[in-house]
């Protein structure tokens, strides 16, 4: 594993290093042709013709890759910086010393070398540059050549120094730089195919469509919805003309139920824009995404679970219906041998009063298999509540004083009448049997929300709903009244849920505040 970083490292330094030789090429070349016009090797032009040669010959020798793969790059790195230094050292002797300007040269080798170069080579480098400019100097001024001042000659071998060090810092951050790249590329590549799993085996079909209408990109659960081997690059309106009206028509959270494709497959489609501005608005002439959801899956779904919900409920049905028959049953057999009046009376009000709870059970049933047999209309609900609490006094449920009204004279409710009828009926007569009876006890008001929405709200002062009881509310023959039958509150939601409103219980300590919540308009 080492190995293999040593290799990668190794890679990685091959590419600067070739740009470094390709300028060593260049400048033993201009050595070697116009080094004497450009008054270089004055001194001595024989050496400075013999160090060209030299040094054309090895930065040809080791400049090939062969040599970095046979000799190890550090090595070929440090021989290079080694060759560079002594040649120029040479060349400043050979063209006057410290004046030539061969230290500037040094400087541009040694920030190419600690580019290159590894640990604390770099010192190394500048140690032997400036050990080189140092000694040419101090031969010139025991020889009684003309010599540099040494003041200006220890800041260059200063700056030596500083030039190396800075370039192993940048090529430090600059490795850290591409370290950081490789990992968040190798993430990012995981990323990316843990998302192309994930939408390839969703069950929803996903389709990538540009603004010309063509697919970009599709999973086979599209493709498969849609009934064809492959949606890739067609044209949607092509697959079927309805999908012109898809992004329009579609873009709303809830989406659309349309019949698409050679399968005629009945979709809920939902189309949301690929790109989104800073306000979250789609971008225009951007590609749109769209969901494909098969619906027809999802109404069987559905009837499987009313199914079960209807074993269920004919279970614990004919297990509260037993209960009052037998108390029938009893009653009656008793009747036939007392000779009493005063327990015949009461024995004919137990069989009233069973008779009648069963009645209710049998009722509302009967109430919820009507539950999809709905005629929707703008209800106006000032004046409905308005007849229905004055229905309720009549009666006999209460007195009128013990309800409060407050609702917006044009607030409208999309709810089937009759359905509307029965969940306030419900609401209102728990309301009722639990509150005070003082005036106001029993609040019915109604509020306006965003989106074309509306609120009902029935709240009471009563003592409210136990907290152990709270998660059990909405369950069908779940009651806390000895005369209740459970399926008020369970067939109110239902009812409720099939004209597409909600039905929930909210916090109202110590009183129950129930809220009906759903469109103003069908």
């Amino acid at each position: 594993m080492r190995a293999a970083a040593d290799e990668r490292r190794d890679l990685a330094r091959r590419g600067p290093l070739r740009y470094l030789n390709l300028f060593r090429l260049i400048l033993a070349g201009l050595f070697l042709v116009a080094g004497l016009e450009l008054n270089l090797g004055s001194d001595a032009p024989r050496i400075f013709n013999a160090a060209a040669f030299a040094y054309l010959a090895a930065v040809l020798a080791l400049g090939f890759p062969d040599a970095a793969r046979r000799f190890g790059v550090d090595r070929i790195i440090t021989a290079q910086a080694v060759i560079d230094i002594a040649v120029l050292a040479v060349m400043m002797w050979a063209s006057g010393g410290y004046r030539s300007g061969m230290p500037v040269l040094m400087m541009v080798v040694l920030a190419g070398a600690g580019l290159v170069a590894e640990g604390r080579m770099v010192l190394f480098y500048a140690a032997l540059a400036t050990v080189a400019v140092l000694a040419e100097n101090v031969w010139r001024f025991f020889a009684g050549e003309r010599a540099a001042d040494f003041l200006q000659v220890a800041f260059v071998c200063t700056a030596f120094f500083g030039i190396a060090i800075t370039a192993r810092f940048l090529a430090l951050r600059a490795k850290a730089n591409e370290s950081l790249a490789v990992q968040r590329g190798e993430a990012l590549a995981k990323q990316q195919a843990v998302n192309e799993r994930i939408i390839h085996d969703m069950q929803d079909g996903v389709l990538v469509v540009a603004a010309d209408g063509v697919v970009r990109q599709a999973n086979p659960r599209a493709a498969e919805l849609l009934g064809l081997s492959s949606v890739d690059g067609l044209r949607l309106t092509d697959v079927d003309e309805n999908f012109a009206d898809v992004p329009a028509c579609c873009s709303v959270p809830e989406g659309s139920l349309r019949r698409l494709g050679p399968a005629g497959k009945l979709l809920r489609c939902r189309a949301v824009g690929a790109q989104e501005d800073a306000d979250g608005r789609s971008a225009e002439g951007g590609e749109t995404v769209i969901y494909l959801t098969d619906f027809e899956e999802i109404q069987t779904h559905i009837q499987q679970l009313k199914l079960a919900a209807l074993g269920r409920l004919t279970a614990s049905m004919a297990h509260e219906i037993r209960n009052p028959l037998s108390a029938v049953t009893q009653a009656a057999e008793l009747l036939t041998e007392e000779k009493r009046g005063d327990v015949q009376v009461r024995l004919v009000r137990i069989i009233n009063d069973n008779a009648r709870r069963i009645e209710r059970m049998i009722r509302d049933v009967l109430a919820l298999g009507r539950r999809d047999e709905m005629l929707p209309e703008a209800l106006p609900l000032a004046s409905f509540a308005c007849g229905l609490l004055d229905e309720f006094a009549l009666r006999g449920g209460a007195e009128r004083e013990v309800f409060a009204l407050d609702i917006p004279d044009d607030a409208t409710f999309a709810i089937d009448r009759a359905h509307m009828h029965q969940i306030l009926d419900n609401l209102v007569g728990n309301a009722r049997r639990y509150c005070s009876g003082a005036p106001g006890s029993v609040r019915v008001f109604a509020r306006v929300e965003a989106g074309g929405r509306v609120a009902v709200h029935i709240v009471d002062d009563g003592p409210g709903i136990a907290e152990s009881d709270r998660p059990r509310m909405f369950e069908p023959f779940f009651t806390t009244h000895p005369k209740g039958t459970g399926l008020g509150l369970y067939i109110s939601r239902e009812l409720a849920e099939a004209n597409g409103a909600t039905l929930e219980l909210r916090d109202n300590a110590p009183g129950a505040h129930f809220v009906l919540t759903g469109r103003s308009q069908p």
